[in-house]
């Protein structure tokens, strides 16, 4: 496979030490980390590589909710169910910065713990990595894909939210009173192609023309 593991902003983060011992003991414990890697497994939550300095050691597979922006433990504190809405859709996995709206204003709309506020740091978004292998995912259906962005919330804990469970506020652009999104879901495949009645193979002009032009 091509993909399966990305890297990640180097972000200061603090590791929940129960996480570290499978959660056998080191409850209300923090380790000061580093954010590595992102690993993609298709029906898993993403699992994070971190360095922890003061061991001088790499730590593999943690999901977003083993991590805090401080060490304490947070206000509401939340589960991974409400840290990350949706599980990996396919083994690739790239990471970027959505530059134009890195430093707005968020907002994002818990399952259980209502409206949260947080900070923009990067998205993780899958897609189908081998086209020799069958396409089981659903990263490249319009209805179901979803990005995963990953924010820091203002309570302290990570999550990585899709685009409709989140709002965006720029406080050039942005209305005093927004507007409420009435969006459907979107499940059109658009392409330019297929269905068109020109055809071109009878031709070799360099600027050619469709009939009718």
């Amino acid at each position: 496979m091509a993909s399966l593991i990305c890297n990640l902003p180097s972000e200061d983060v603090w590791v929940r030490k129960e996480y570290l011992r499978d959660h056998e003991d080191g409850h209300g414990e923090f380790v000061k980390g580093i954010w590595v890697t992102a690993k993609s497994v298709p029906g898993r939550a993403f699992y994070f590589e971190t360095y922890l300095p003061d061991y001088g050691a790499l730590y593999d597979k943690l999901p977003i909710s083993a991590f805090v922006s401080n060490p304490v433990v947070p206000t509401p504190d939340m589960d991974l169910y409400n840290l990350q809405f949706w599980n990996c859709m396919d083994y690739g996995v790239v990471s970027i910065c959505k530059q134009f709206i890195g430093s707005m204003d968020y907002e994002v709309y818990t399952r259980d713990h209502g409206i949260l506020k947080g900070s923009y740091i990067a998205t993780l978004d899958n897609y189908h990595d081998d086209v020799n292998n069958v396409d089981y995912s659903t990263s490249h259906k319009p209805a179901e894909h979803k990005s995963h962005n990953l924010l820091e919330l203002e309570n302290g804990q990570y999550c990585l939210y899709p685009n409709n469970r989140m709002r965006v506020y720029d406080n050039s652009l942005t209305p005093d009173q927004p507007l409420q999104p009435d969006f459907k879901v979107s499940t059109e495949v658009y392409q330019v192609e297929n269905g068109q009645k020109f055809r071109l193979g009878d031709t070799d002009e360099y600027f050619w023309k469709a009939k009718g032009e």
